[in-house]
């Protein structure tokens, strides 16, 4: 061991403070779409430096999983693994002991700045090597093994931060950016957590995680909110939450005024990033502004040539902006961009493209001589496995494209609106009332084709998948009884459904999100109760139980500031 406290080899003026300076010149590149410079500013320290170490494998990660070539992936899971390696050599030597073992027996005293760095670099490496992990192998031995180091990292953090807390911990030189790691990894695991319903919940809790949503997004707001290395990661993690994840798997609202106040510095001050353009685009397309999102995710994909994989996420966005619009041509355009240049998958970018092809009136000629049920053929053999299992999207998209391998199949009527509901799309629709009332046209067109098509297996399914997503487009044009007849029909038809079971629960749920909306909270709670507990193994079945989860949040939280106001009142009158 050095006497500068460095492990002996390491180079002696690669002292803490410098090396997080130099990780943080290497981050303003990124942000500058200097992608390569930035990898060449920490590689040649990575070996000896835990920070350095840490954000060249951190940045190699971010490309595996936009790429999502094997290769890539290998080559980010090894190179994590060699940062957690050189992230040991800063520990504690402490053997076998752990973290909070030796605080409680040394009251910390013993820690030194650097060692407490290499605790936070370290489990910071272990969730991002399980996240790999997960992605890199199906290999039910290796899924647990990331499992593992999944809940030791929790319990790192965990610890970590009751230690940061308490009379004996002591701020060094470089602080701020230990707070930042910390809140880094207690806002992630908190707030993730406590996105998932309550039955998987306790599972969770059982093998020692535990979440708090409010918690979470407080420590990652703080992270966000100060100069230090992981400053970008939290604002990352919460732009996604505040975007796609409540706006996916929540109760129907969006929360894009936290995103703007987010985003407006760091826009500011990258004005070409292509990260926050492709953010600045993400939350002009939620509040409905397909044109000027449109405009965005161009100017994102103008502004850097070196990462085409983040040209991908702004295609696949312009893709549902055109969908949104009824540009199916254009829709299918991005679609097929994606299906050849992305490998994420493969299965659901044909679908698209063939869901697109069937929007279109059939005397219309099709781009490149393509044919959708040509392309609803080939989706099965394009699946993939992640973590195991095919993404839940792609298999829905397979059983959909299941009755294309008839000779004569039944079409499926507006495969791409369907898609669209998935997604959550008709949220966007009803941002711009023009849009809603033609999806509306294209839905009633459909529904008058079907009640005057010969009879055929699928078709009471076909008719409930129209009347679902006419409800929500009545919904958002204010024609609420209208909406709320298209939803009470299908889980009344529940007997005559064949293979769409999934419409059942989100007939319920859509119900109730009307019901919610006119302040109908006990007849809402019902419903969501029903379609929580009465349906199991239908397509798409975790997101529907992540939106009934929220919107079940959401009452109880109405209720609790009910209560407050109540007491406030009463309180008052004494």
């Amino acid at each position: 061991m050095a006497q500068d406290g460095s492990p002996a080899g390491s180079c002696p003026s690669l002292d803490l403070v410098s090396s997080l300076d130099e990780c943080m010149q290497a981050v303003e590149l990124f942000l500058g779409n200097k992608f390569s410079e930035s990898l060449d500013l920490v590689r040649p320290r990575a070996k000896e430096s835990m920070y350095h170490a840490l954000v060249y494998a951190s940045i190699l990660e971010m490309r595996a999983m936009m790429t999502f070539e094997h290769e890539d992936i290998q080559h980010a899971w090894q190179t994590m693994k060699e940062a957690q390696e050189v992230c040991q050599r800063f520990r504690k030597k402490t053997a076998m002991v752990s973290f909070s073992s030796l605080v409680h027996k040394q009251n910390g005293e013993s820690f030194t700045e650097e060692e407490m760095h290499a605790e936070v670099c370290y489990a910071e490496c272990l969730l991002q090597r399980a996240a790999l992990t997960f992605l890199q192998d199906e290999n039910m031995v290796h899924f647990i093994k990331g499992g593992i180091r999944l809940r030791s990292s929790f319990l790192l953090y965990r610890e970590l931060n009751n230690f940061m807390q308490s009379n004996h911990f002591t701020k060094g030189r470089a602080h701020v950016h230990l707070e930042g790691g910390i809140a880094l990894g207690v806002g992630a695991f908190n707030l993730t957590l406590s996105l998932f319903p309550p039955r998987i919940l306790k599972l969770l809790e059982f093998a020692g995680f535990s979440g708090d949503k409010e918690y979470g997004l407080s420590r990652l707001h703080e992270g966000a909110s100060s100069p230090n290395l992981r400053s970008l990661l939290c604002v990352m993690l919460l732009l996604c939450y505040y975007t796609f994840l409540t706006f996916i798997l929540g109760s129907g609202e969006e929360n894009h005024s936290e995103a703007q106040a987010l985003l407006k510095p760091y826009l500011t001050r990258y004005p070409t990033s292509a990260i926050f353009l492709f953010f600045a685009g993400r939350i002009e397309e939620i509040k409905g502004n397909i044109d000027e999102a449109i405009a965005l995710f161009e100017e994102g994909c103008a502004a850097q040539q070196a990462w085409k994989q983040f040209h991908h996420m702004c295609y696949w966005e312009l893709m549902w902006c055109f969908a949104y619009k009824g540009m199916w041509k254009m829709a299918y355009f991005y679609a097929d961009l994606l299906s050849k240049e992305s490998r994420w998958s493969k299965a659901m970018y044909v679908y698209m493209k063939a869901a697109f092809l069937s929007m279109l009136p059939p005397e219309e000629s099709r781009p490149f001589g393509e044919q959708e049920v040509e392309l609803f053929r080939l989706v099965p053999s394009l699946k993939q496995r992640i973590a195991g299992k095919s993404p839940p999207t792609e298999k829905f998209a397979i059983r959909k494209a299941r009755r294309y391998k008839d000779n004569h199949p039944v079409r499926l009527p507006v495969p791409a609106l369907e898609m669209m509901y998935m997604w959550n799309g008709f949220t966007v629709l009803g941002k711009q009332a023009k849009l809603a009332e033609e999806t509306l046209e294209t839905l009633c067109q459909t529904e008058r084709a079907l009640q005057g098509s010969p009879a055929n297996e699928y078709l009471h399914d076909d008719c409930c998948s129209v009347l679902l997503m006419k409800g929500l487009c009545l919904k958002h044009l204010g024609r609420i009884t209208q909406a709320e007849q298209c939803f009470n029909y299908i889980h009344q038809s529940e007997k005559k459904i064949k293979y769409d079971h999934y419409l059942i629960p989100n007939a319920l749920l859509e119900l109730s999100l009307l019901y919610i909306q006119q302040g109908r909270g006990e007849e809402a709670i019902h419903n969501l109760r029903r379609a929580k507990n009465n349906y199991k193994n239908y397509s798409m079945e975790s997101r529907t139980l992540f939106r009934i989860h929220a919107a079940l949040t959401k009452l109880k939280a109405g209720e609790q500031e009910d209560t407050v106001t109540e007491e406030g009142d009463c309180s008052t009158a004494f």
